[in-house]
């Protein structure tokens, strides 16, 4: 259903502007991502796409923009006025490039600190725990019963000892989303969850972004490189090019934009030359 601004979006970013110095990395920027979607947002190196995701996460401060989160049954959230730690705890989670995971903790350990604020009130910030109440003590089995079942949903159940930083590098990747996931997040962000990985590996993970989008019902929002992940998930791209918007719309839409592949590859060598510029290089050079 539809609120009072006329959309039913899970996310809506409007007009964001990102600003340092004299230098415009996002430059009015409006798009929405609906909850049980997959939106990718997509373009060349340097076009400012993981700008976009500091900005809804908290790491930036966006110079002009609006940033509405409109969780169900809550009102809704002007993330551009919140702290960054508010952010994630209002159901905005996130993965890195590079994966931050807690190396010298075990996979299970790595999970149950994602539960760490859940548990915190659970425990009265410790005052519970220390005296053994019955209400920390299910908040705990609770938050172990939910890292065993998402580690066991990305293959890791008999690994939930190892250390993190033991596994292998695709294993890693799932278990940081494993790890975002046990946040119960409203709206998963997910920048550049294939980099590095194999073909098989990718295939892995488009399987379980597809499953968490279908069983889950969250939003996902994702920066990616890698085209066979974006174009065989996705249900809605946002390309950007030098922090402008060039195109939005489906994987089909996307996939043959003029502007889309002109950002991407570059102008055809053999496109028509302007006029004047052609009239110049025809001129007879002077004698």
């Amino acid at each position: 259903m539809a609120d009072a601004s006329g959309t039913s979006a899970l996310l809506t970013v409007e007009h964001l502007t990102m600003r340092f110095g004299g230098l415009t990395a996002i430059d009015d920027l409006s798009f929405s991502a609906e909850a049980g979607g997959i939106t990718a947002i997509i373009g060349p190196n340097g076009a400012g796409k993981t700008t976009v995701f500091n900005c809804l996460t908290g790491f930036y401060k966006p110079t002009e923009g609006r940033l509405t989160l409109r969780r169900p049954k809550g009102a809704a959230l002007l993330l551009e006025r919140m702290e960054g730690f508010r952010i994630a705890q209002h159901g905005v989670a996130r993965t890195f490039q590079n994966i931050r995971l807690f190396a010298d903790m075990s996979c299970l350990e790595n999970l149950m600190v994602a539960q760490h604020n859940h548990l915190m009130r659970a425990s009265g910030y410790s005052v519970f725990g220390l005296l053994g109440l019955p209400n920390f003590k299910q908040a705990e089995a609770d938050a172990v019963d939910l890292s065993a079942q998402w580690l066991e949903r990305v293959g890791l159940l008999d690994q939930a000892d190892a250390p993190a930083g033991s596994l292998p590098y695709g294993a890693q990747r799932q278990l940081e989303i494993a790890r975002a996931m046990c946040t119960k997040p409203a709206l998963l962000c997910l920048d550049e969850p294939a980099a590095g990985l194999n073909p098989r590996e990718s295939a892995a993970l488009n399987e379980l972004l597809v499953s968490i989008r279908n069983e889950y019902g969250i939003g996902l929002l994702l920066i990616e490189h890698d085209m066979s992940v974006v174009m065989g998930i996705s249900d809605h791209v946002v390309v950007l090019d030098y922090g402008r918007k060039i195109a939005d719309g489906t994987p089909d839409d996307v996939r043959n934009d003029e502007a889309v592949i002109r950002a991407y590859l570059g102008e055809e060598e053999d496109a028509e030359l302007p006029p004047e510029i052609a009239d110049d290089l025809q001129s007879p050079e002077p004698r």
